[in-house]
């Protein structure tokens, strides 16, 4: 045990405390407008970006960069495997901006860009892309790997599942479920819900995760008895593709759940990194959603029966066309 690692974790611990809670998400909902929203949210935590005036889509945005500033915070308190874990973790972020790029390409509207500075893998060279071809050429030559295909979808599985496979391997143990579920998700969305094969790259990549039995299942029920154990959480009591949404709401809950365990937990180690970015991560997208109803007009009990996505780092964010970064 390093010192590095007990001032890292005991920040983590601390950052945790940070997290806005149900109780102000409840608040948020039941605002009658955005703008009484930020009121409240500009005295926690995401002050460090929430402003007034800002509308819905620029103080969701604003949330998401609260939680990858608390990230890197974090990171420069850790020793240097530590610091390798939050950068893996927050790969999502440049997922998000290439997300973004793709949009600017086809010209769509876009959110801003995410700044990652050292959090970043190959975001300097992937901004300066001007076609999804060259997008592809540069994620060839970048730890992300070949995504498979120049098309929107091919790139956007492509980053997520090499995504997956890079968190797999780096996550405490504790922590693999999430991944395996979430991957387990992603595919059940695509084949069964979107009807859509998934492209071969992909489809390896998901077969490492998962097996390939499970990948080639016929239905959504046939996947989950093929799942690895440590997958199949995420499947349970899920009929068919109209009740998916169910399962990522488990997701998220599991996530929450299980990451404020491992910062409850004993030690100082990578666990409680691991859960704090999982507690702010739940927290970012609950608070999204509550301003999705604050904009409606408002409906704070509606927030845990309804539950907006707020498309944060689970099965939601990782899909293809369709989902909340699109």
């Amino acid at each position: 045990m390093t010192a590095a690692w007990v001032a890292g974790s005991t920040r983590a611990r601390a950052l945790a405390r940070r997290a806005a809670g149900r109780a102000v998400a409840r608040r948020v909902a039941g605002c009658g407008s955005v703008e009484e929203a930020l009121a409240v949210l500009a005295v926690t935590s995401y002050g460090h970006d929430v402003r007034r005036g800002q509308d819905l889509g620029e103080a969701q945005w604003a949330v998401l960069a609260t939680l990858l500033w608390h990230l890197r915070v974090l990171a420069g308190w850790l020793p240097r495997e530590g610091g390798q874990l939050v950068r893996v973790l927050t790969r999502w972020f440049e997922i998000a901006n290439v997300d973004e790029l793709m949009c600017r390409l086809a010209g769509r509207p876009a959110d801003p860009e995410f700044t990652l500075g050292s959090a970043g893998t190959a975001w300097p060279r992937l901004r300066r892309c001007g076609s999804l071809a060259e997008l592809r050429t540069a994620l060839r030559g970048s730890p992300w790997g070949d995504p498979g295909g120049p098309g929107h979808r091919e790139i956007q599985l492509g980053m997520r599942l090499a995504w997956a496979g890079r968190l797999a391997d780096t996550v405490p143990p504790a922590a693999r479920a999430w991944v395996l579920g979430a991957t387990a998700l992603l595919v059940a969305r695509e084949r069964y819900a979107e009807g859509r094969e998934l492209p071969p790259r992909s489809r390896d990549r998901c077969r490492a995760l998962l097996g390939a039995d499970a990948v080639a299942a016929a239905s959504v029920a046939e996947m989950a008895e093929r799942l690895p154990f440590t997958a199949r959480w995420a499947l349970r009591g899920i009929g068919g593709p109209e009740a998916l949404w169910i399962g990522e709401r488990h997701w998220w809950a599991r996530l929450e759940d299980d990451g404020r365990n491992l910062v409850a937990g004993p030690g100082f180690s990578a666990a409680p990194v691991a859960g704090v970015a999982a507690v702010l991560a739940a927290d970012a997208r609950r608070i999204r959603g509550a301003l999705e109803l604050a904009a409606r007009g408002g409906d704070g009990d509606a927030l845990e029966s309804t539950a907006p996505d707020g498309g944060v780092v689970g099965p939601a964010g990782w899909g293809g066309d369709g989902d909340a970064l699109a």
